[in-house]
């Protein structure tokens, strides 16, 4: 066992980065003398630093061939016994045959986005369980691992809370709370304007002022939150992942649709509330039973369809509903 040598593909995007942490923990649970790699990213790195289940971060820059080479040959030197590929892409699953693994474990055709990417494997497994998080577990069990209670080891620095507290105590916060506007597609976020809204009334039920968090490209999605938001506007914050971690740990709670802050915040266990429309918060939603989620639509509706408008399922979410489970989710922590 102590010669056995992992390789786990995840190279993005950041809530299913978030989502195979507990994988990679039951997987060094179960063999803890083994090596444990993981292929990331270099945008997602930051989510494995200080990982204690990993032996190496491997950074893949796609943006040039030269290192896309020198990273496969170093793949292929390490002469990995098994490669994990939970993104199921054929961007991940060709890298694992790069490797030259001679065991390659993924998800099976049904289930994988691509699903022409199984065909380079050499096991195809049909996950268990509802959620994402079960899913990636299902893969590490395949090569060995125990089902376990999942874990989400991300580690914060004394400078990522020292750089998050000098930003709200510059603003002149103590208490605050969260809102996260973006989400990747515009189909599966909730208008600024409406958080805006929900500002209004959470600072006159609270007194709480609340902090805009977003991304690279979502400076305007931000102006528009503290905009429609009157007085005292929230502050709209852009942080890196060290700091914006350390911002959600600390925060009241979190209200997003489905995106990778609300998956990092959940994680943490700051209190969430999730607004949900064409993903399902089943498979997708916050992993913890105490969190709230708001979706109107059935689970017969759910897409996944990537749009560019809101979509009418995330236009039916009403500030009232969203003030409500707020009550709701803040109930729960007496």
């Amino acid at each position: 066992m102590a010669d056995t040598r992992f390789l786990l593909i995840r190279l993005s995007s950041l809530g299913d980065v978030i989502h195979t942490l507990p994988a990679a923990a039951a997987l060094r649970d179960a063999l803890p003398d083994a090596r444990i790699d993981w292929i990331i990213d270099p945008r997602w790195a930051r989510l494995l630093e200080a990982n204690p289940g990993l032996n190496e971060r491997i950074l893949l820059d796609r943006r040039s061939a030269r290192s896309v080479a020198k990273t496969v040959a170093k793949l292929r030197a390490a002469k990995y016994a098994c490669a994990i590929d939970f993104q199921s892409l054929y961007k991940s699953a060709i890298l694992g045959f790069l490797s030259s693994a001679p065991r390659r474990i993924g998800f099976d055709r049904k289930y994988a986005r691509e699903g022409l990417a199984t065909i380079l494997y050499t096991e195809c497994v049909d996950p268990r369980g509802p959620h994402k998080v079960d899913h990636n577990l299902s893969l590490v069990e395949r090569a060995g691992a125990k089902k376990t209670e999942p874990r989400f080891p991300l580690a914060i620095f004394p400078e990522d809370d020292d750089c998050a507290t000098s930003e709200v105590a510059a603003c002149g916060l103590a208490d605050f709370l969260v809102l996260n506007p973006g989400g990747g597609w515009l189909s599966k976020c909730w208008p600024p304007e409406r958080y805006g809204e929900l500002h209004r009334k959470l600072a006159e039920r609270y007194g709480w002022r609340g902090v805009v968090t977003f991304g690279p490209g979502e400076e305007n999605l931000a102006r528009r939150v503290v905009k429609a938001s009157g007085d005292p506007p929230p502050v709209a914050i852009g942080l890196g992942l060290g700091p914006l971690m350390a911002l959600l740990r600390r925060a009241k709670f979190v209200v997003s649709a489905d995106s990778g802050p609300l998956h990092i915040a959940s994680a943490l266990g700051t209190p969430v509330v999730g607004l949900y429309g064409p993903t399902d918060p089943v498979r997708n939603g916050p992993y913890s039973k105490k969190h709230i989620v708001v979706r109107n639509m059935q689970p017969t509706e759910t897409t996944y369809y990537r749009g560019k408008h809101y979509s009418a399922s995330m236009l039916s979410i009403t500030v009232d509903q969203v003030v409500d489970a707020i009550e709701r989710r803040l109930s729960r922590l007496t």
